[in-house]
């Protein structure tokens, strides 16, 4: 987008302002808004007018009792106020995404002026990549820029249909885009050693191809949260109640194996926060995490993985850190996760690269002020994990074909 004239044009943004809303339809996290304004503002200072498109949630599966789209809880004129603040302009709101007052609204632009059209998927079309919807949405602006690198996994009608719409000269990546590839890149094919990876979250099956591939390419692998007891259950540990994928101890052992042979170092708990109880307020213990009592279930990383984590961190050169330790939406099981997190933070200030992907940790790291103390903090959860897991994102190949 740096070589595109913007002069007097009429730029479709595809942003990715699906941020979380409270029950009085506040926004509760603007980051993913704040990492679209430096586009949105290059558009603007390079004389152009801005018609921004977004979903929101998933209004199509969430509908009402009486199957009707509940359009005030997933309505993005709920953002325009506070994204006129952020650009510190007017942003006109149009109630539809497509139709004869979007068409309206978006001719009638002057340079400078910017348009939030409604959520895209209120279109039945849009997540099906219906090429008539894409057709009408291109017809409002004479320039395609996609910065939504969170939904650049889906080829969805304002994600990647689009740009067939323009010629290569007349679309583009957006500066978030092109940030998100190439801190991506740097951990995929550029890293310094030793490289580790940091995995969490609660199933190996969700985290499958992440986890072969980084044995292609970490020097160090830690595997924390939920999915570390189902390696603990393979090796012969006792998990007592915790969360196992037992159709996936086979594959943990295969893993194992596999990291072996390529002399991957891989890293699990060596003790747990266990509870009694799925709740804030369970009783809790410590121990070792191949010895967890029935009844009980480890629901965070202890004091001894995290010193062993921590050690493995601190020798780092790149560090790609992708789902919590723990249950860290409980304050309880909280402290494996902030602890990776100060320490991955530490590591970056002494010269490490350091990428964090994926929502519990982009929001350890959030909550706990060290945003700008890691080299990179992805917006795209899913996106990014596919695209470390070396496949081909539609909305990316869309803009480069």
């Amino acid at each position: 987008m740096k070589n595109i004239d913007f002069n007097n044009k009429k730029v479709i943004i595809r942003v990715d302002f699906n941020v979380p809303l409270n029950a009085a339809h506040q926004i509760t996290d603007d980051t993913r808004m704040r990492a679209a304004l430096p586009t949105i503002r290059k558009v603007l200072d390079g004389g152009g007018a801005v018609i921004l498109m977004s979903h929101l949630g998933r209004p199509q599966k969430k509908r009402k009792a009486d199957g009707t789209l509940d359009l005030e809880k997933f309505s993005l004129k709920h953002l325009v106020l506070h994204l006129s603040d952020l650009l510190g302009r007017k942003v006109t709101f149009c109630n539809e995404t497509i139709g004869v007052q979007a068409k309206e609204l978006a001719e009638s632009l002057h340079p400078g002026d910017v348009l939030l059209l409604e959520n895209t998927r209120f279109e039945a079309g849009e997540e099906k990549g219906d090429r008539e919807l894409a057709s009408q949405m291109s017809d409002l602006g004479d320039i395609f820029i996609n910065d939504a690198f969170g939904t650049a996994h889906r080829a969805h009608a304002s994600t990647t249909i689009i740009a067939d719409f323009f010629q290569p000269s007349r679309r583009s990546f957006g500066l978030l885009m092109e940030a998100e590839i190439k801190n991506a890149d740097k951990v995929l094919h550029h890293p310094d050693h030793p490289l580790t990876a940091i995995v969490g979250g609660a199933k190996v099956s969700d985290k499958i191809e992440l986890l072969d591939k980084l044995l292609e390419m970490a020097d160090n692998l830690i595997i924390g949260g939920a999915m570390a007891y189902t390696f603990v259950k393979a090796t012969g540990g006792q998990t007592g109640n915790s969360l196992v994928e037992a159709d996936k101890t086979q594959l943990a052992l295969e893993l194992l194996e596999k990291a072996k042979a390529k002399g991957v170092h891989i890293y699990l708990p060596e003790d747990s926060i266990i509870a009694d109880n799925f709740a804030p307020d369970a009783q809790t213990r410590t121990v070792d995490s191949a010895n967890i009592p029935e009844g009980w279930m480890g629901l965070d990383i202890g004091p001894k993985a995290i010193n062993n984590f921590k050690e493995v961190i601190q020798q780092s050169k790149t560090i790609l850190w992708n789902g919590p330790m723990g249950v860290f939406e409980m304050e309880v099981f909280a402290n494996g996760t902030k602890a990776i997190a100060e320490a991955v933070a530490a590591c970056t200030k002494t010269g490490a690269f350091s990428l964090v992907g994926g929502g519990d940790s982009v929001a350890a790291v959030n909550q706990l002020g060290l945003a700008d103390e890691v080299s990179y903090v992805s917006t795209g959860g899913g996106a990014m994990l596919e695209y470390l897991e070396g496949k081909v994102l539609p909305g990316i190949k869309a803009i480069t074909d």
